[in-house]
């Protein structure tokens, strides 16, 4: 006989109950797994039985076991529960994500491409989701993060861990040495950091992420480089190599190695080599403050951001890396 809504309604809170009781078949495990003196989940079990109209436990030996009811009911107890957490989920991400900022500090390079992919991957999700955008210096990024004034930074290479921030890596890029198109290593497909020994070097300046990693190439080769100019960004970096100024090391801007993207009648242009060292590449990885819980806890919003960046963030880089640095 169906129960009546009265009943329902009294039977609604020991659902919990009846859900730990079926998978520990165990009263005291059932209770202790909730938080509730043992005493007061077998009064639970025994208000569930009335309600129910049949006996959900029986004695067997020293111990206990679910009924024929008790074992016809518990998929339908799991189910119901699943359902009921399924929806409140929804519902508490949905507002707190409308409702929520999330502020992103990332290095020049990530801004054209790579962070609006995982920008619009989170906002295919999420669409009322508001950004809050910063870049800068790769020691730019870190110290708006360790300030609190973002909640992500996008670095390369990737932010050492600490005891207040935690970090990620996401994918690896080939660095390339970019060189004017009549340079005489245009032609090559590959060449070795030796080879551009005596050439004016344009390097990125002290603090970004590509200065550390073009220092450790010239140490790993043994010299130091002939710096011509220092930029704070790729694109006049580039533009200095494509006026004949000089040579750099820089990620990959959109050409295979050996092709000229840029070479035009004033006899600008410039073109990406290949690299021949272990270290030619950088790191990107997330980085975000350890908030330890409390009232300083990561907000939903942020803690939905970060969780897709490091699960879907190096299948949707790689294959951006993959198409960029196609050869």
């Amino acid at each position: 006989m169906d129960l009546e809504h009265k009943q329902l309604v009294q039977l609604l809170p020991l659902l919990p109950l009846l859900a730990e009781l079926g998978r520990t078949q165990h009263v005291t495990g059932a209770a202790e797994l909730l938080g509730l003196p043992q005493s007061t989940g077998s009064r639970g079990i025994a208000r569930a039985s009335a309600l129910v109209g049949t006996d959900l436990l029986v004695r067997d030996g020293r111990g206990v076991r679910l009924t024929p009811a008790a074992k016809a009911l518990m998929p339908h107890i799991e189910a119901a529960l699943a359902e009921f957490q399924a929806g409140l989920d929804l519902v508490r991400h949905q507002s707190e994500v409308v409702r929520g900022r999330i502020a992103v500090t990332f290095q020049h390079t990530f801004g054209e491409a790579m962070l609006p992919l995982l920008i619009s991957a989170f906002r295919a999700r999420h669409p009322q989701t508001a950004f809050e955008l910063s870049q800068g210096s790769r020691d730019g990024c870190l110290a708006e993060l360790a300030a609190g004034d973002a909640d992500v930074a996008l670095t390369a290479p990737v932010a050492p861990p600490s005891r207040t921030i935690a970090s990620a890596a996401l994918y690896r890029e080939p660095l390339r040495l970019v060189v004017h198109h009549r340079h005489r290593l245009a032609t090559r497909r590959s060449a070795g950091i030796k080879e551009i020994r005596q050439e004016p070097f344009v390097a990125m300046g002290p603090g970004y992420g590509m200065r550390s990693l073009t220092d450790a190439l010239f140490r790993e080769a043994g010299f130091r480089p002939r710096i011509a100019f220092e930029s704070q960004d790729t694109h006049t970096a580039r533009g200095l190599v494509s006026a004949g100024l000089g040579v750099s090391i820089l990620p990959p801007g959109g050409a295979a190695p050996g092709r000229n993207p840029s070479a035009d009648t004033t006899g600008l242009g410039w073109v990406e080599i290949a690299l021949d060292s272990p270290l030619a590449f950088r790191e990107i990885g997330l980085a975000w403050r350890e908030s330890g819980g409390g009232a300083g806890a990561e907000p939903d919003p942020v803690r939905l951001f970060r969780e897709l960046v490091l699960s879907d963030g190096p299948a949707l880089l790689s294959g951006f890396v993959r198409e960029r640095s196609r050869t």
